[in-house]
């Protein structure tokens, strides 16, 4: 059997990016950056490495897991941006984030890396054995009280606390704590949580977009009433004029379409897997907190929705300005019949005044060629009697008369039909 080229890649694709093993307790730090080139990314990233005297980055890798010595890293390298991940294990669980999963990296590495920063959150893993107040103590001290939210986790295995809020340090803050996780489905949690983050973020690049969409289509609807008002009064003059500021229009609204439509796509995939990420984690409710998926909710949805109403308004103006156009083109070609059809009216009537003069001509024509034959028939029979011929020169000229005019009355009749007979053989060629 001939194996397809890619059968490999993509059966192993499905365990391409596994999840973690997370034992409790430990830190975690999460960041995402967009716009970095991809040979910087792997350059930067291949410094770690040899700093901590390990394998260079693969030419073709998407992701690695590492161990820096003590702190862990997942790197991914996604369609649009590249996530890190560190985390590392503590002996006691963490009162506060004074201490995170960055502290063991060189600061210099940390502040040169490529792209602009978009996600950045610290996590803090609880083991089940801290005590309630504990917690209640760090989570009201650590994070906004009037924004918090929290819920229980896959069916009472975890619980998971944040206000997603940035805080002095420019880092969200996220406290998860495992009741009765495994370390692979704490992995999984862990996961979902920092997903969720990073493709909220990833959607929301779609809204100030939608917001400058919002200003450009407002004036180019204006215009377009503008210009479908004028069409309804407009002399034939001012046709031309109308149209091109409607070709103008339109350029400039497909213009905006194709710069805006990749990244509201983007934002409502990002939507999407954020919606599927909360799902995932099956949240029950905690007393007198929101959950993650009711915060989404109220929170992004909206603004989703704000991406989604403009990407619909850009396409009803592009079909309004189709319309508008199609409609003004159809007056104008209307408008061009009935000038080709005063034209062809004008035509056929000087051809009819050019086929009565012709038949005049014609009329004097056969006159014109008879009075020249009879003249030289006349000069014949004179030239005939002075030889001695018995002729009669007024007799003979007299008798030519009808000959004449009817041979070339005839000949002008065979050369007419012999061209009517050309011109019908072009017409079928045709």
């Amino acid at each position: 059997m001939t194996p397809h080229p890619m059968r490999e890649a993509l059966h192993n694709e499905v365990h391409a990016r596994p999840y973690e093993t997370l034992k409790a307790p430990l830190l975690l730090s999460h960041l995402a950056f967009v716009g970095a080139a991809e040979a910087a990314v792997r350059e930067h990233f291949s410094a770690l490495l040899r700093s901590h005297h390990l394998p260079p980055l693969a030419a073709d890798a998407n992701h690695l897991s590492v161990n820096l010595g003590g702190t862990q890293l997942r790197w991914e390298k996604h369609t649009e941006f590249q996530t890190w991940t560190f985390w590392r294990a503590v002996p006691q669980a963490p009162s506060s984030f004074d201490a995170t999963a960055l502290d063991a990296l060189a600061p210099e590495w940390l502040a040169a890396m490529p792209g602009q920063w978009l996600v950045g959150l610290h996590m803090l893993v609880l083991p089940a054995d801290v005590a309630p107040a504990l917690i209640n103590d760090l989570v009201h001290r650590e994070l906004h009280d009037n924004s918090l939210v929290g819920s229980v986790l896959m069916g009472g295995a975890g619980e998971v606390r944040t206000d997603f809020r940035l805080h002095d340090d420019g880092y969200a803050r996220f406290v998860l704590i495992n009741r009765d996780m495994s370390p692979r489905r704490l992995g999984r949690a862990a996961q979902r949580l920092l997903e969720i983050e990073t493709y909220r973020m990833g959607a929301l690049l779609g809204l100030p977009m939608a917001r400058e969409v919002g200003g450009a289509l407002a004036q180019a609807e204006h215009d377009l009433a503008a210009i479908a008002g004028l069409v309804r009064t407009a002399q034939q003059a001012d046709e031309p004029e109308l149209l091109r500021r409607l070709t103008q229009l339109a350029a400039e609204v497909e213009s905006l379409y194709a710069r805006t439509h990749a990244r509201f796509s983007a934002s409502a995939a990002y939507f999407e897997l954020v919606q599927r990420r909360i799902g995932e984690l099956r949240e029950e409710r905690v007393e007198g907190l929101q959950t993650v998926g009711e915060f989404m909710d109220r929170r992004l949805a909206p603004a989703m929705q704000t991406c989604a109403w403009a990407s619909r308004r850009q396409q009803a103006m592009s079909e309004r300005l189709a319309r508008t156009t199609g409609l003004l083109q159809a007056r104008v070609e209307i408008e061009q019949e009935q000038s080709n059809q005063a034209l062809l009216d004008a035509m056929n009537r000087r051809q009819k005044a050019q086929l009565l003069l012709q038949s005049a001509v014609e009329g004097l024509s056969v006159a014109a060629v008879t009075y020249y034959g009879a003249g030289l028939v006349g000069y014949a029979a004179k030239g005939a009697k002075a030889a001695g011929w018995n002729v009669q020169p007024d007799v003979l000229v007299a008798i030519s008369i009808p000959v004449i005019a009817l041979a070339v009355w005839r000949g002008i009749g065979r050369l007419h039909r012999v061209a009517q007979a050309a011109a019908d053989q072009d017409d079928a060629g045709r």
